[in-house]
């Protein structure tokens, strides 16, 4: 009996080696944009994790061109799984449509600076508790690029010394804060930092509820799970009347 044996051929990763240049420096021939947004960042000691914001090393009009770049590799993801795009009219166009939901839509916290925050004196010198939510957030988790969607509350007891923000930029800084590949419990606590940095509370405390489609749309395939968490900081780790105040407060 004739057997075919069908062999891998074995193949060389592709690497495109970008002499070091200055940040400046666009004229490197067949180097791609990518590689020279990383070349600046490790230039300036900077990492680029999924959750990190990069927008401070991309000029002017290079987000345009990082599309097409990604549009290129995502046709490139297509192809390997076998997805006529050419004569397929469900698909055609989706490299494109693909690169400009990550880079414009589901993680442009990445890619863009930090909404503008008009911050106010607190005139009135408030510090009573407030807490503002739920603000409906959406981003992936970093593992499976999987949508992870839920709702977040937001506690600050002010200090009557510092600044004050809008109650509609807190869900500015988290629709941020979100927009990148996250994992729950570090987007609650940079969106922690963020906002205690903003306004020097006495008192902040965040909670989030999401439902992670890793668990509901592949794995154990459980859309009833939620993951719970929540930072707290300062009079709220301090003062467990006020914690209970605020966790009593959020809707059942």
């Amino acid at each position: 009996m004739n057997m075919l044996q069908l062999r891998t051929p074995k193949t060389t990763p592709c690497v495109v080696l970008c002499p070091p240049a200055p940040a400046a420096d666009h004229a490197r021939e067949g180097c791609p944009l990518s590689s020279i947004i990383r070349a600046r960042m490790r230039l300036a000691d900077k990492r680029f994790h999924a959750n990190d914001n990069i927008s401070d090393f991309i000029q002017v009009g290079e987000l345009e061109g990082l599309l097409d770049e990604v549009e290129v590799k995502m046709q490139g993801v297509l192809d390997s799984l076998v997805i006529d795009t050419e004569h397929d009219h469900n698909t055609h166009g989706t490299a494109r449509r693909v690169a400009k939901m990550y880079l414009n839509e589901v993680f442009k916290g990445r890619y863009l600076p930090q909404p503008a925050i008009t911050e106010f004196p607190n005139a009135e010198r408030l510090n009573e508790l407030m807490i503002v939510g739920p603000i409906t957030v959406r981003s992936a988790c970093s593992h499976h690029f999987c949508p992870v969607i839920g709702k977040l509350w937001i506690g600050v007891l002010p200090n009557q010394d510092t600044t004050v923000i809008g109650l509609s930029k807190y869900a500015r800084l988290a629709e941020w804060v979100m927009g990148r590949p996250q994992i729950q419990e570090e987007a609650v606590v940079q969106l922690a930092d963020l906002i205690q940095s903003k306004t020097l509370p006495d008192g902040l405390a965040i909670v989030m509820e999401a439902s992670h489609f890793c668990m509901g749309w592949r794995g154990v395939k459980d859309m009833d799970s939620k993951m719970v968490n929540s930072v707290m900081r300062g009079a709220f780790m301090t003062d467990m009347t006020l914690r209970r105040e605020f966790l009593a407060l959020l809707p059942k």
